[in-house]
């Protein structure tokens, strides 16, 4: 099958695979005489394969990694395992994050909803927010 057959089939952009090719997640496919790659069911599954490893939120090179045990005819589940829980921690760090700031937003508006609505200020929201920022509040 050709680049867009392939494409289509994986739900990619042709440009994807290109760019797949060339940081290597896909090998280099065969060439017809015409030059044009020729795809196998091989590929369509690796495509498929890099395409699930992304919904789960591994990056590109973590699913490099994972594709060079493969090659060695190893078991990546250890260092999946491992990605697994920096992601969940990384997760819970960021929700953190959110969550406080969700509670400083909260205060924020709360706060702006008491300043008076000054004309000769740009927006006393942000204004106010600043002077807080720098102690000065």
């Amino acid at each position: 099958m050709r680049i867009g057959e392939l494409a289509e089939v994986v739900g990619v952009n042709p440009k994807t695979v290109r760019y797949y090719e060339s940081i290597g997640l896909l090998p280099d496919p065969q060439r017809r005489p015409s030059g044009y790659r020729e795809y196998t069911n091989d590929d369509v599954d690796r495509l498929g394969f890099i395409r699930t490893a992304q919904r789960l939120g591994l990056s590109l090179s973590e699913i490099s990694e994972i594709l060079a045990f493969r090659e060695r005819a190893e078991r990546p589940c250890e260092y999946v395992l491992g990605v697994l829980d920096r992601q969940v921690a990384d997760l819970d760090r960021r929700m953190a994050e959110m969550a406080q700031l969700r509670e400083e937003l909260i205060t924020l508006k709360a706060e702006a909803d008491r300043l008076p609505r000054d004309e000769a200020c740009y927006c006393a929201v942000i204004e106010h927010s600043q002077v807080l920022a720098n102690g000065r509040g």
